[in-house]
């Protein structure tokens, strides 16, 4: 069966054809474009997700900054954070920092390993085609470069107050945000949809 592609910008309908290395394809109509070649897309979208996984799991379970005053030393986590919001009445902000910053990221990583693994081994998953749709819908949900960008600014004005010591979990936390920016580059849904149409 032939693949066909819309143009996201005027809608008309172009067959897919394969390209040269590094190639685009451009809508002959309005020159947006359609698609580019990204070499070996599966692999290295895979990789990036079980490296991204690894970081959020750092993230998460080790202390994010430690504020330290005199003799006194005050450690957080991403968890704490969340729940401080929460038990000040910022209930909305609360919800809103665990959809973006936790849940969405690690829903895109587990929805895009339990696709990328068995297509790496010529299987399709149960539900593959709704999955994929969410996985890729969620990408707009996961702030975490606006979260980091908040706590950097919180960081200025807390230094006037105390020292600062980051923890390996803001490392982590960056190396995600890294990684999950590199994994939605590398990802050629298009390469995706052709293998599951081979092997359904």
């Amino acid at each position: 069966m032939e693949a066909l592609i819309a143009c996201h910008e005027c809608d008309l309908v172009h067959r897919v054809k394969p390209l040269p290395k590094k190639g685009v394809a451009n809508c002959i109509r309005c020159g947006s474009v359609l698609y580019r070649h990204k070499p070996n897309s599966l692999e290295r979208t895979l990789a990036l997700s079980l490296a991204g996984l690894v970081l959020f799991v750092l993230a998460i379970s080790f202390p994010f900054l430690a504020l330290k005053m005199e003799s006194q030393l005050h450690q957080t986590n991403l968890i704490t954070g969340i729940k401080v919001l929460y038990t000040q009445d910022m209930q909305g902000l609360a919800v809103v920092v665990l959809l973006t910053t936790i849940l969405a990221p690690l829903a895109q990583l587990l929805g895009m390993l339990y696709l990328l693994l068995p297509l790496r081994h010529n299987r399709v998953p149960p539900k593959f085609a709704p999955i994929f749709r969410f996985v890729r819908g969620l990408q707009p949900w996961s702030m975490m470069e606006v979260f980091m960008l908040g706590i950097l600014v919180s960081v200025v004005k807390l230094a006037k107050m105390a020292q600062i010591v980051p923890g390996i979990a803001i490392f982590s936390f960056f190396g995600l945000i890294v990684v999950l920016a590199a994994a939605t580059v590398s990802l050629d849904p298009h390469e995706i949809w052709h293998r599951w149409e081979k092997l359904r």
